[in-house]
């Protein structure tokens, strides 16, 4: 039996999440359509169906929720994870959804203008919009929960008990903002690599699932800390993240060596570390080291999904890309196109890559002080109490 949320769940998990207030007047369901470019596939038609049928609800019980509307709004998809939104979007009057981008109806609407009516924003999307989102929302003060490649495998992560997520996660943020560096040994079969990640000039950021105020934007289901290592954007203060980094691709474990915090080169040969190697070559900003994040799921007894919105959240990983929205650096301009922009995580966990675990992180703190995060594939802090 598929899984799926009562409406009555559905209620209390919007006010769980976003707290709303007599201000917040409307809630908009996003969803983005497939193209001639990227066309539909199964997981995609169910999130969209899952999407309607939760805007549908959520319109039945907006009274209980002090919300005037819920709508869906549609819009072409933009191709790749993290790049910035189309011009506009239209809001769904009604009926059976279109089967792509070339059948949507009505009046195309600013998503400026939408940022603008709708202050509550649920984003259950094929292609992640959690970046622009989170730059939007600083900017124009609603609240949003992203939800790409979200399926109804993941419906048990909303019914954790995101008070004790939040407080794990809060207790990573307050190491990796005192920390200045963090050294990691990868074990890869018999080989091991070593990586330096810079954390001078950075705070973390704690994902607990919830978004009760304004400016706020995040991944739901949820359940992490992350933070951008540094990236070397001060004059004379290159960034000290350098080393090797293995990342299994498929069946075949791919190598990169990072030098001021950009992977630079790939080491190994095959044909995943030679396409690796063209797309380093091609966009350099891919290859930027985008985020160390800190998932804490799996303990409360998820399993990977094969959706990183869900995946990322098990364990350690490291990311390639755009950082802008988590605080650094590189965004859509330090690449070639918009539709190559990308931020993508690479998950350290048995499930995932089975042939490369972390032997171990620690951190030196501010003062010195060595903190030893994770030995043989788990955590070793203590989280609770």
């Amino acid at each position: 039996m598929t899984e799926r949320l009562s409406a009555s769940e559905l209620v209390a998990l919007v006010r769980r999440v976003f707290s709303p207030t007599p201000e917040d007047r409307r809630l908009a369901i996003l969803i983005d359509l497939p193209d001639e470019e990227r066309p539909d596939r199964p997981e995609w038609r169910a999130r969209r169906e899952l999407a309607r049928d939760w805007a549908a609800m959520l319109a039945d019980h907006a009274q209980d929720l002090g919300l005037e509307a819920v709508d869906l709004v549609l819009y072409r998809n933009v191709h790749a994870n993290n790049a910035d939104l189309p011009a506009t979007a239209v809001v769904h009057e009604g009926g059976p959804l279109p089967a792509d981008a070339a059948g949507m109806k009505g009046t195309p609407v600013r998503f400026d203008e939408l940022f603008r009516t709708y202050r509550i924003l649920i984003a259950p999307t094929e292609f992640s919009a959690t970046a622009p989102l989170k730059m939007a929302a600083r900017a124009h003060g609603f609240r949003a929960a992203t939800m790409p490649g979200f399926s109804a495998s993941m419906i048990p992560a909303l019914r954790l008990d995101y008070g004790v997520i939040g407080r794990r996660c809060e207790r990573f943020k307050k190491l990796l903002d005192d920390a200045v560096r963090c050294d990691l040994v990868f074990a890869a079969g018999d080989c091991r690599h070593e990586l330096t990640l810079d954390l001078r000039h950075r705070t973390a950021t704690a994902s607990g699932g919830v978004f009760p105020n304004p400016g706020m934007a995040g991944n739901l289901p949820s359940g992490e800390t992350y933070i951008v290592p540094y990236e070397g954007e001060r004059g004379g203060d290159p960034s000290a993240s350098a080393g090797e980094l293995p990342v299994q691709l498929g069946e075949e474990v791919v190598v990169y060596r990072v030098e001021g915090n950009r992977a630079v080169e790939v080491l190994t040969r095959g044909p995943a570390a030679e396409a690796e190697a063209r797309r380093l070559a091609e966009e350099p900003a891919y290859g930027n080291l985008a985020e160390l994040g800190l998932g804490v799921l799996a303990d409360f007894g998820l399993q990977a999904t094969g959706e990183l919105l869900l995946d990322e959240k098990l364990g350690l990983h490291i990311a390639f890309g755009r950082s802008d929205h988590f605080g650094g650096q590189v965004g859509p301009r330090q690449f070639s196109r918009p539709d190559r922009v990308v931020h993508i995580d690479r998950v350290y966990t048995d499930s995932i890559q089975p042939r490369v675990r972390v032997a171990g992180a620690v951190l030196t703190m501010s003062d010195g002080r060595r903190v030893e995060l994770m030995r043989d594939g788990r955590y070793v802090v203590v989280l609770d109490g």
